[in-house]
């Protein structure tokens, strides 16, 4: 009833077909139970059901995207004298809305909207049937991994929390940028990343709570860290932008911000300079864009110089910009004739920032 779609690190994939619909759901509603917690849960598209999951696994949570025919999930009493992992999670909806119900809290949440639910309250929850699949992300958060009080954490489940401004929306696109990218970090980067959901949910919570002053300095430094590459990410075309810059936007002196980025892999500059051959590289490879010189491109991504973005990119990469580019389209060419020959490419209409 379900089949491998590949690994890549800690990054599992898993998808229920249609050769058996009826048992398709049966299986859904048991991986529902192992993975999130045991519910009870219905739907009228139980023998024609769908539904995919992936899942990232990571040192003290899991990140997990689902798709899946509409249903509604009931956790009992009776459930959780049976099972309690002790657990929150953290919801972000990408598709039809959700209703959820839990300690006396209920709220409606559309497609961009976050929040919070645990394992140890009774819960209702409704996914809505609009005529296509519901889609949503998924962060576990073992009770113990919040430093938060969980009084003042309860007082937030089932209620929706800001994710289009501040901290929300940074958590919203780290996630879906985390989603999008798992497989092709390094195994060893997962531990890293996951400890900055788990900070920038924690800063998200607090804020909401008003306990930020009771969060650690290391989770305040992460969530800074997370602002600051965010902020780097969404100015990388101004060739301005650098740490002087980067410091004065956030209040911070420049020596404060080069310690911040001690502990890190690159340093701030590194980071900056990386993040735009990136940019550049993408560019380069995409066919859509071979009536721009390399110079256009350069500069495009901050670049002032186009020696100086040469030099930088054989350093990087091994070989001069002119000389990818050619291979890239040249491989971009075979692709898209293979591609016309097996069928459409798949959607990845999820896919997120790159700053994570």
């Amino acid at each position: 009833m379900y089949t491998s779609l590949g690994a890549g690190g800690f990054v599992t994939r898993t998808e229920t077909i249609d050769v058996r619909a009826r048992d398709g759901f049966e299986w859904w509603a048991d991986m529902v139970g192992d993975r999130v917690m045991p519910v009870a849960i219905t739907s009228p598209h139980a023998d024609r059901f769908r539904g995919t999951v992936s899942a990232i696994q990571l040192a003290q949570t899991d990140v997990s995207g689902f798709t899946f025919s509409p249903m509604s999930g009931r956790r009992t009493a009776a459930h959780i004298r049976r099972s309690d992992p002790e657990d929150y999670f953290l919801v972000l909806v990408h598709g039809s809305p959700i209703g959820l119900e839990q300690r006396g809290n209920n709220t409606l949440l559309r497609a961009g909207d976050m929040a919070l639910f645990d394992s140890f309250h009774p819960l209702s929850c409704e996914f809505h049937d609009e005529g296509r699949l519901s889609r949503l992300t998924l962060l576990r958060l073992p009770r113990t991994a919040l430093p938060l009080p969980q009084d003042r954490t309860d007082r937030l489940l089932a209620t929706a929390l800001s994710s289009r401004t501040g901290s929300g929306a940074l958590l919203a696109s780290y996630l879906t940028g985390l989603r999008a990218q798992a497989d092709r970090c390094d195994p060893s980067e997962l531990p890293r990343l996951g400890a900055v959901a788990l900070d920038l949910c924690a800063g998200l919570l607090a804020s909401q709570s008003d306990s930020r002053a009771l969060l650690p300095a290391e989770t305040r430094r992460q969530i800074l860290l997370a602002r600051i590459r965010a902020f780097i990410d969404s100015n990388l075309p101004d060739p301005r932008l650098g740490p002087a810059t980067v410091a004065a936007r956030h209040h911070i002196s420049v020596r404060l911000l080069h310690t911040l980025f001690k502990e890190e892999p690159e340093t701030i500059g590194a980071t900056i300079r990386g993040l735009r051959l990136e940019r550049s590289r993408a560019d380069l490879a995409d066919p859509g864009l071979g009536h721009r010189s390399i110079g256009e491109i350069a500069m495009r991504w901050g670049f002032r110089h186009p020696a100086d973005f040469s030099r930088a990119f054989r350093r990087a990469y091994g070989l001069p910009p002119s000389d990818y580019r050619r291979m890239a389209l040249v491989a971009a060419a075979a692709g898209a004739y293979a591609g016309d020959a097996e069928g459409p490419a798949p959607d990845v209409s999820d896919a997120g920032p790159s700053y994570v």
